[in-house]
């Protein structure tokens, strides 16, 4: 990756007419704390984010049949109309049966009377352990203490959201519009079970422009689709995903539907998560490297191929070693192939075909040269498949030792 501030990516552009800020600024109107709740034997465990004005919101949450409760009870709450968020980790509160129900619930009805707010109004999420208590009466206390703290930063809410991620996920963009100027922040965390759908992985969006219900729900779900539905770690479906972005409007500076201004904040939302997302691959649990694998070709057969490849882990293995192994690909690529139709594929790393109808263009003795091309922090391979009118992309995370070692230890 680059250094060229948060847009490190050469994946994201930076987008028109943004300027960066204090990673740490939240939007007019917002306020966030992070407290120390004993949830995790040290540091911060448990933030809440709440706007002061009245917002429109959305939300996007797992599919994996086996959600945790706050994602359940959160479900159940004012999507449309979230005004605060209470998060925890240490504790994915799943698999608790009622009891974990009871402790989300009483977590979210904690977190209004903090805020003064109705009980719907608040979303719950929570990180960490499967299928142990997550303690109530230390969440409930890390509520009443972080109700108190709040303050205009989110440089605490975003470090108690944090589990095996190396350091903490967020920015915060101000972008022109016609009529003025907004904000829009977010801050996310994700490290390890990481596929599409999301990931385990939080991501917390606020903004101060003034939008439709409709607008945020359009800008979240299409964002969401190009970032967060994008990457992979380990091919694993979290129990617990979680999406809120909530806009207060204190601005004072007007989006309408399909206008220039909403074109605008909708590159500026597209960039910013794509490059969060980006971010969640790096960080996986020893990552060294981010793989891009784009693949043309059949409508049916694009997703499945390059998910196939994403998650390989001889694939994953070489990217880890900078080996550019593309038997491996090829392989990953054949096996999701549909049954008794013929596969030939062109293969590019890097931009240099190594693959062309299926054929090597490339002698074995050449691979060490070419190592090269996988030897950077972030490595593009581009597949064409039989069949027309298709195209995705998945970012993937290479496979470490570290990563084995770390998820051998991880306490369940």
């Amino acid at each position: 990756m680059s250094t060229r501030g948060f847009f490190r990516s050469r994946w994201v552009e930076r987008p028109r007419n943004t300027r960066q800020l204090s990673p740490t600024d939240l939007p007019a109107g917002f306020r966030a704390a992070g407290v120390a709740a004993g949830i995790k034997p040290e540091g911060l465990d448990l933030g809440v984010l709440v706007s002061d004005e009245p917002t429109v919101s959305a939300a996007r949450f797992t599919t994996n049949a086996r959600a945790g409760a706050p994602v359940i009870i959160s479900r159940a709450a004012d999507l449309a109309g979230l005004r605060a968020v209470a998060a925890n980790a240490g504790c994915s509160n799943v698999g608790d049966g009622r009891r974990g129900l009871e402790t989300a619930l009483a977590t979210q009805q904690a977190t209004a009377e903090g805020l003064g707010l109705e009980t719907a109004q608040v979303g719950v999420a929570s990180t960490g352990v499967i299928g142990v208590e997550l303690p109530r009466d230390k969440v409930l206390e890390g509520v009443r203490a972080a109700c108190e703290a709040l303050g205009p930063d989110s440089a605490r809410f975003s470090e108690a959201i944090l589990t095996s991620d190396r350091s903490p996920k967020r920015a915060c963009l101000e972008v022109r519009l016609k009529g003025g100027k907004v904000r829009l922040a977010a801050q996310a965390k994700g490290a390890g079970m990481i596929e599409p759908r999301f990931a385990t992985m939080f991501c917390f969006i606020e903004t101060d422009a003034d939008v439709d219900h409709e607008t945020i729900e359009l800008l979240t779900g299409v964002c969401v689709k190009r970032s967060f539905d994008r990457i992979s770690v380990d091919g694993q479906l979290s129990t617990s995903d979680t999406v809120f972005a909530l806009a207060n409007g204190a601005s004072g500076v007007r989006v309408e539907p399909q206008s220039d201004n909403e074109l605008r904040l909708g590159e500026a939302m597209d960039a910013l998560l794509r490059q969060l997302a980006i971010e969640i691959v790096a960080d996986g649990e020893g990552a060294r490297r981010v793989g891009r694998i784009v693949v043309q070709g059949s409508v049916e057969a694009v997703e499945p191929v390059a998910r196939s490849i994403a998650n390989s882990p001889l694939v994953k293995a070489a990217l880890h070693g900078g080996d550019p192994n593309f038997g491996r690909i090829l392989q990953a690529a054949g096996q999701a192939w549909p049954g008794g139709e013929p596969f030939v594929a062109d293969l590019e790393i890097e931009g240099l075909q190594l693959v062309s109808a299926g054929d090597a263009v490339v002698e074995p003795d050449d691979l060490p040269d070419i190592a090269r091309l996988v030897s950077g922090s972030e490595v593009e391979y581009s597949l064409t498949i039989p069949g027309e009118g298709g195209e995705t992309e998945v970012f993937f995370s290479d496979l470490s030792p570290e990563y084995v070692q770390f998820n051998s230890a991880y306490r369940s």
